[in-house]
């Protein structure tokens, strides 16, 4: 299995090594490890596991007073710039290998496809340097860089973010 894969399933099933939307956050711990920074705020709670970030909130049908998962974020444009070791949660990296720092989104679409799932462009959430993907069958939200400057120098950076590079991939 490569992180191609893992991105693929987190796209088609909204879920990562077994937890996605409403789990709560021992479940998340168990599967990613304790390696991550709580944000509270607001009623709410915002863990950031580097290439993972979850949202959990109190307010879930079947769970009152519970946190759980209410939305959560696969990171990969944080991959470019952020190299320290668990940047990649651990059980991801053992799981799937090496996470390569930019995922071209023609790769993802065909390994989507290859599973039987189509996507379409998601007319709302789609601005003029950022095309937004909606997963048939899925929660999934797929943000691709369409701007071929997006870092805004005036000179290309081939070391950076180009178009048509993945920059998340969102479950709600």
């Amino acid at each position: 299995m490569s992180a191609l894969d893992f991105y693929a399933h987190v796209a088609v099933h909204g879920e990562v090594l077994g937890v996605g939307l409403g789990a709560g956050p021992e479940a998340w711990e168990a599967a990613l490890g304790a390696a991550s920074l709580d944000d509270p705020g607001g009623g709410l709670l915002r863990r950031d596991s580097g290439l993972i970030e979850i949202n959990f909130s109190p307010d879930r049908p079947g769970r009152k007073g519970q946190l759980s998962c209410f939305g959560f974020g696969v990171q990969i444009q944080r991959l470019l710039y952020d190299q320290s070791p668990n940047t990649v949660p651990p059980p991801l990296s053992r799981e799937y290998g090496e996470f390569a720092p930019r995922v071209p989104f023609k790769e993802l679409q065909s390994a989507i496809l290859s599973l039987g799932h189509t996507l379409e462009l998601d007319q709302h959430n789609t601005s003029s340097d950022m095309h937004c993907h909606r997963v048939s069958a899925s929660a999934a939200r797929i943000h691709v860089l369409t701007d071929p400057d997006p870092c805004g120098s005036g000179d290309p950076d081939p070391d950076g973010h180009q178009q048509g590079d993945v920059w998340s991939i969102d479950v709600w």
